[in-house]
């Protein structure tokens, strides 16, 4: 038998899909039981777990927030966000935690997917150049050069060539490496593979604090992000197919509650909270470090859950720039997600 799921996600999704029959009310010693045939043991992709930009999901973990609402969710990690992507259009995973530039680039004409709750409202990404003997201190020092980033059809990628442009730069100037989002960049940076990293944290506070690398442009704050793609844009999130979502709307509602939950506790939450409340191991060894990372990206995380509209498009708009197949599919964006659920989740918990 399935876990059971809380009053409160049975009123909603009864009022809202009407598909769920009422069950006599029972007695205060009585829990009432949803019986159900969407997933509640969930295997959730995650591109780089020990990233900031997914801290909302250790937190919903670490707290119990997955399983107060009747999940049992096993989260995997991926060194990126093309592998963890891979993982759920292939079929090894329920659920994908990724960017939402991804929800654009596995759209197929047969399978499409959506983002249904947000974590972050920046691209939380940094671009730093290398402060090796030569130095890379600004962008016009770049050409000719080799240039980390997460994975080649990424975000990282896209910010990148949205400053060259700025700057007067051919885009053809600039070797693209992938390093991932995990100890693989760090050790790209240091030992010379790359003259420049465009990514996430901790990665880049950790790189920044030890005099490894200058920090060229900041898309991790709300200035930032505004300065390049003219509003606010949706990055970590979780993400599914529509097919999913449309068989386990009970699911994604507890899911989305799960996230939200831990959003609005993040926006409360006290140094002591996060080292007490994190996985010692995430922490890097060093707890002060990891605080100021998480510092650098706090502004970032989202307030509520919801998937801004304009956002949403000015990422599409950026992405087709550069990409020849996002030009031809045509894609509507308000079909590559939902707000539904994290407005139902932001009425619950009154954020």
């Amino acid at each position: 038998m399935n876990p059971q799921f809380s009053r409160r996600l049975f009123a909603v999704t009864l009022a809202t899909a009407g598909t769920v029959l009422v069950t006599p009310m029972l007695s205060a010693q009585t829990k009432p039981e949803v019986k159900t045939t969407e997933k509640t043991k969930l295997t959730m992709a995650v591109d780089s777990r020990m990233a900031l930009a997914y801290l909302p999901l250790t937190i919903a973990q670490q707290l119990g927030y997955f399983s107060a609402e009747g999940l049992d969710v096993q989260l995997n990690n991926f060194a990126d966000a093309a592998a963890a992507g891979q993982a759920l259009t292939s079929g090894a995973a329920d659920v994908c935690a990724g960017t939402y530039d991804r929800t654009l680039n596995i759209q197929s004409k047969t399978q499409k997917f959506k983002t249904f709750v947000l974590l972050g409202r920046t691209p939380q990404l940094a671009l730093g150049g290398s402060t090796r003997s030569p130095a890379y201190m600004q962008m016009s020092e770049l050409k000719t050069r080799k240039l980390g980033v997460t994975a080649l059809d990424s975000t990282s990628t896209v910010l990148i060539k949205l400053l060259m442009q700025r700057a007067g730069l051919n885009i053809q100037d600039i070797a693209f490496v992938p390093v991932g989002s995990s100890a693989g960049a760090l050790n790209a940076l240091r030992s010379g593979q790359v003259d420049a990293l465009c990514n996430i944290d901790p990665i880049m506070t950790t790189l920044e604090q030890k005099g490894d690398i200058k920090i060229i442009h900041d898309a991790r704050t709300l200035n930032g992000t505004i300065a390049l793609f003219g509003s606010l844009v949706p990055s970590s999130c979780l993400y599914a197919s529509s097919d999913f979502i449309q068989k386990n709307p009970q699911t994604c509602q507890a899911l989305a509650n799960a996230v939200v939950h831990s959003l609005k506790w993040l926006q409360t939450a006290g140094p002591g909270d996060i080292i007490n409340t994190v996985p010692a191991n995430y922490l890097l060894g060093d707890r002060a470090l990891y605080l100021a990372a998480f510092n650098k990206i706090r502004e970032s995380i989202c307030l509520d859950g919801l998937v801004p509209d304009e956002g949403a498009a000015a990422v599409l708009k950026t992405m087709s720039r550069y990409d020849n197949l996002l030009m031809t599919q045509n894609i509507k964006v308000d079909t590559t997600y939902t707000n539904e659920f994290a407005r139902r989740a932001k009425l619950r918990f009154k954020v």
